[in-house]
């Protein structure tokens, strides 16, 4: 019994500690794994880097830049992150600015604030405080926004799809320069409420008609290309599918590319360098991209 008590302090520290590392790594995810084995054999050449940008005043509210090596003038890509609005960092998508960086887009990798302690359109907020940030520091950070493409994985495509289509419209400086919206894996039209994923992101008062950017697509000259994993087991097809529908039914352009073998994780890693050759997403994403900006 001497010899349990004397123990007692040590297995209530090792207790202790065990609830700590299950409390930091609750939300460790797998990609969280593969994003960190991309970036760790990410190419270091071709592009420079800006880390922990802050573009306002708030602790999640930082970004960071990358800049192409090649010439002045290039086009912008605003990415944001996926992980059901409540998960994720920029720091796990370095695979990202270079895979773009590297056919001469600069691109800025953003945080947002998550849930469940905030709550939609807190991370619309963030992307337009974003946005405007880099408006007015261009100079500064050595990049032009004079042409943009918002491009969003998940929940980060949700984001710039609202930025876009939502009521509340943001005082955006350099919405005309939004040249294309570029979603991947993207919810766009479905009801949140009691879902397990994203009831924490949103009031589960307030009805999802009044939220999905579906319900306030307006005509513009944004090219939309929504981009399906053949093999996505977390967002419905359906989500795209409608989107577009309403994208045209408004004078919208709007097209679907569909990513053979890939799901809703997968899709996002294969755009890396170490992976793109065995999937065609980064080759028609710059396709778009240099059809927009470089070859019009």
């Amino acid at each position: 019994m001497l010899f349990n008590n004397k123990l007692r302090p040590l297995k209530d520290q090792i207790v202790k500690q065990l609830e700590s590392l299950k409390s930091q790594y609750k939300d460790f995810r797998l990609y969280d794994l593969g994003s960190i084995t991309l970036n760790g054999l990410t190419p270091k050449k071709g592009y420079s880097i800006k880390p922990n940008i802050a573009y306002g005043l708030k602790a999640r509210q930082r970004l960071d830049l990358y800049i192409s090596d090649q010439n002045k003038h290039k086009p912008l890509i605003i990415f944001v992150h996926g992980g059901a609005w409540s998960h994720g960092d920029k720091s796990a998508y370095k695979f990202v600015g270079e895979a773009f960086s590297r056919f001469g887009y600069d691109v800025a990798v953003m945080n947002y604030h998550l849930a469940p302690e905030h709550k939609f359109p807190s991370y619309m907020t963030d992307l337009a405080v974003a946005l405007n940030y880099l408006q007015q520091q261009q100079t500064k950070l050595g990049i032009s926004t004079a042409n943009i493409a918002l491009m969003g994985h998940s929940a980060g495509a949700f984001n710039i799809a609202s930025l876009l289509y939502h009521p509340q419209h943001y005082d955006l400086q350099i919405k005309q320069n939004i040249k294309a919206m570029i979603g991947i894996a993207g919810p766009y039209h479905f009801d949140y409420k009691g879902d397990p994923l994203a009831k924490d992101a949103f009031d589960q008062t307030v009805p999802f008609q009044q939220v999905m950017p579906y319900y306030f697509v307006e005509t513009n000259a944004v090219k939309h290309y929504l981009f399906l994993a053949e093999n996505d087991q977390i967002v419905e097809d359906s989500n795209s599918l409608d989107f577009k529908l309403q994208l045209e039914q408004k004078g919208n352009h709007c097209e679907i590319r569909v990513i053979p073998k890939t799901g809703h994780i997968t899709i996002m890693g294969s755009v890396s360098s170490l992976f793109s050759r065995f999937f065609k997403t980064r080759s028609e994403i710059i396709h778009i991209l240099d059809n927009i900006f470089k070859n019009s």
